[in-house]
């Protein structure tokens, strides 16, 4: 038995809650095509996503760590792949759209530059008199225009709702621009939700690749509200030592449950309070309705804070930092000065990119992983490298 695009809309209608988004009920594409037999458009834009070169790059772009500090910490592509799990469960759980849900997670870091945070801040730095740069608009950059697959057009041709997702997506690290894609409405629920899949999977797993590099005391983590509530759950004294292997595998893996359990409670709550019954209701609130309880809302902006004290403003973590910037502005200038450096592909978009060199230049260190710029470096500056 082979099951239809048809039937499976069908069972969407059937299964998903009243407010969640139906494919059937999609705002469609930029440039029109025909739907597909078996698969959903939802399930089309994940597998485009997926098959970008975008995406395979993100194996070698920063999270915290660059590659070469280890194989076992986390990258943009196993981060985003977290988030996406993450998602799909809450998702799941409140009668969403798991697919929608996937496909804005896992494009949500597709603008990402090299070198993580620091990469963008240099790059913001550099582009301040042609627009800056801030991921954000860079992944919806990339999905609309600089993928290019498609003879008909440019981009991927996602649906709205995955554009409205990528768009929409509002984190501590995010800035939102919605302004072509009704800034007055609330984003669907799935791109809410995208929102807090995004916030648990980066805090855990950096507290997790902190604890394993030995970055983060296990002592002084253990004094955190949130560990202490982890660490009660599983029946541990809160001197547990989070340097055993095997015991922080259990923080970690209770911890997402903990926030992942509280934001389905506290997303129910909300949507009940706010009396929603429908995608419409959804829309026309004043505020996103997908969140925590305020208890562990306050225990996670302690836990943020500490990882941004301890973690993000460690030595070497600030040592990674400041070579990735020596790195993208010494690139960055090499190229503005000699644009004839450039990849002879890559000089042909100078004449017709608004921006023009400037931002070819800034789309071409972006698309950059870490270690192939580390490598233009290496090419452009060593005398003994083959070009």
């Amino acid at each position: 038995m082979q099951i239809s695009r048809t039937a499976l809309e069908e069972r969407e209608e059937a299964g998903l809650a009243p407010f969640a988004m139906r494919n059937s009920r999609s705002r469609g594409r930029l440039y029109p095509e025909d739907e597909h037999d078996y698969r959903t458009a939802y399930q089309r834009d994940r597998d485009r996503i997926i098959h970008t070169t975008a995406f395979r790059r993100l194996e070698y772009k920063t999270q915290v760590f660059v590659y070469s500090e280890g194989d076992h910490y986390r990258n943009r592509l196993t981060h985003s792949i977290e988030v996406a799990q993450i998602g799909r469960t809450l998702a799941r759980a409140l009668g969403c759209n798991e697919d929608l849900i996937e496909a804005i997670c896992l494009a949500h870091d597709l603008g990402h530059p090299p070198f993580g945070h620091t990469g963008e801040t240099t790059l913001n730095s550099l582009m301040t008199e042609c627009g800056g740069y801030d991921h954000q608009k860079q992944t919806y950059r990339i999905i609309t225009e600089l993928e290019r697959r498609y003879p008909e057009h440019p981009g991927l041709n996602l649906t709205y709702e995955v554009r409205e997702g990528v768009v929409k997506h509002d984190t501590s690290y995010d800035v939102v621009d919605a302004r072509d894609y009704c800034p007055e409405e609330r984003g669907t629920l799935e791109c809410q939700l995208s929102n807090l899949a995004d916030e648990i999977a980066y805090n855990t797993s950096d507290l997790d690749d902190g604890l394993r590099a030995g970055i983060l005391q296990a002592k002084a983590v253990g004094e955190l509200a949130i560990a202490r509530r982890v660490f009660a759950s599983l029946g541990l004294d809160a001197s547990a030592d989070l340097n055993d292997e095997l015991i922080r595998h259990r923080f970690i893996r209770r911890l997402v449950g903990i926030e992942v359990s509280d934001a389905l409670g506290a997303t129910s709550a909300g949507l009940e309070r706010q009396n929603v019954k429908d995608l419409e209701d959804l829309r026309n609130l004043p505020e996103n309705v997908a969140g925590y309880s305020a208890e562990i809302a306050e225990e996670n902006g302690e836990l943020k804070d500490f990882l941004y004290r301890n973690f993000y403003r460690h030595y070497r973590v600030a040592r990674m930092a400041s070579k990735a910037d020596r790195i993208v502005r010494r690139l960055f200038d090499a190229f503005v000065t000699e644009p004839d450096q450039l990849p002879t592909a890559t000089q042909e978009r100078i004449a017709s990119q608004p921006g023009g060199l400037h931002r070819v230049v800034c789309d071409y260190i972006a698309g950059m992983t870490d270690r192939f710029a580390v490598l233009e470096y290496k090419r452009l500056f060593d005398p003994e490298e083959r070009v």
